[in-house]
This record gives structure tokens, sequence and C-alpha cells, in this order.
């Protein structure tokens, strides 16, 4: 190779270097967060080991869609929702934001981790991010007669989330979701969580679902 040729490659290097810094600076800007507790369904798997989960079910979800989903457990969005959640998301489809990566997530089963609340009263939720944002957070619950080993629809949800803020306090890597959680809740649910960011920021929204047990 010339000294001319040497020359150009490593002017070619040095011209591809911002561009390839962009490319790292936008993927990682994409990642952002999910519920911690009580503790979403891939981030539960997350904590598992997502080559060898522990769980029946967070084997059954990678088994579906592969481990390396799990490991992107901060990005189940839809980027451009713009509060058109139910539109945008099928039924049977709410965990995985209607995403075939996030497919295994959707899996109906009674088995995944759900975490004890209680029935009724104050409950400060955390929901943990890997880049804070301004938006509004909406927690749905499931409504009575739930069935888990039946695919999630729009309409097994509350007609209101039973807690809703626009940004949140943040402490120590989560938001902080200061609830009332609904009295009379016994048994098996799940919370749905939507992150909305606004315009003309992003039009972006994550979700997350969250199994939990009332009174448990």
């Amino acid at each position: 190779m010339t000294l001319l040729r040497r020359v150009g490659v490593v002017a070619g290097a040095f011209c591809l270097l911002p561009l390839l810094l962009t490319t790292v600076t936008t993927s990682t800007a994409y990642a952002h967060g999910s519920m911690g507790n009580p503790v979403s369904r891939i981030y539960n798997c997350l904590q598992e080991g997502p080559e060898e989960p522990r769980s029946a079910a967070c084997k059954a979800a990678v088994e579906v869609g592969e481990s390396w989903p799990v490991y992107d457990w901060d990005e189940v969005n839809q980027p451009n929702a713009n509060g058109r959640h139910r539109e945008i998301i099928p039924d049977g489809k709410l965990c995985s934001a209607g995403r075939d990566k996030y497919k295994g997530f959707d899996l109906p089963r009674a088995d995944w981790r759900a975490t004890n609340l209680p029935s009724g009263g104050s409950y400060t939720l955390r929901y943990k991010y890997t880049a804070p944002h301004p938006g509004t957070f909406e927690l749905y619950l499931t409504r009575d007669g739930y069935d888990p080993t039946q695919p999630l629809k729009w309409s097994d949800l509350d007609a209101k989330p039973f807690y809703q803020q626009l940004n949140p306090p943040t402490s120590g890597g989560d938001y902080l979701l200061n609830a009332q959680l609904p009295a009379g809740k016994t048994g098996r649910h799940l919370i749905y969580a939507i992150w909305q960011r606004h315009l003309p920021d992003s039009a972006e929204a994550f979700y997350s679902c969250s199994d939990v047990v009332f009174g448990g």
C-alpha cells in the first residue's frame, strides 16, 4: 500500500468515527425502562438470567422469543404511540406492546412471578429507568374476574387508570409512583403500565406487565 493510500484509509476512518459514535449514542438514547416493583415480567426474567432462567414462565418466554429480547428489557415500546395505545396495540399483545420481538411476554399463564400487594391503601411503586424523560405515567389494573390463563385484552383492564402522573419524582434510578391502590381487590391481577412521552420531545410510549396478588 502506498503512503498516499494509507493516508486516505486513515482519513476515511476518522471521517467514519463521528458517524459510529452517533449511532452508538442514538441506540443508547432509546433505552428507557420498565416496572421494577411490582416487577414486570421482562425485568423479572432479566433478574433470573436470560440464558438460564429459573422459572417455568421465563423459560417459556425465552423458548418462544429467544434470550436476546430480555437484554433489551427497557425498550418494550411503540415509537410513535402519541396516546393511541388501544389503536396500535392489538388484544392479546399488550405485554409485548404489539412487537413480535417481545411476544414471549404475552404468554397467558398463571405462573408468572407475582408481587404481593395490600388490598387498598397508599403504596409507592417503583419504575426502573435507564434514561429519564418527561412524560405521563398511567397504571391500569385488571377487572374483577380476570383470568391470567387467557390472552390479555384491553377490555380486561379497568376503564380508568388507578394512577396517573406527569413527571413523578425520581430516586436511585427509579421513578417513584405514589399510588392509592384500589380497595376491595383480592387474588391474582395484573398492573399494566404506560409511560407516554409528549411532543415535541417524542411521541414514544413504553409498556410493561406486572403480575400481582392482592392480600397475598
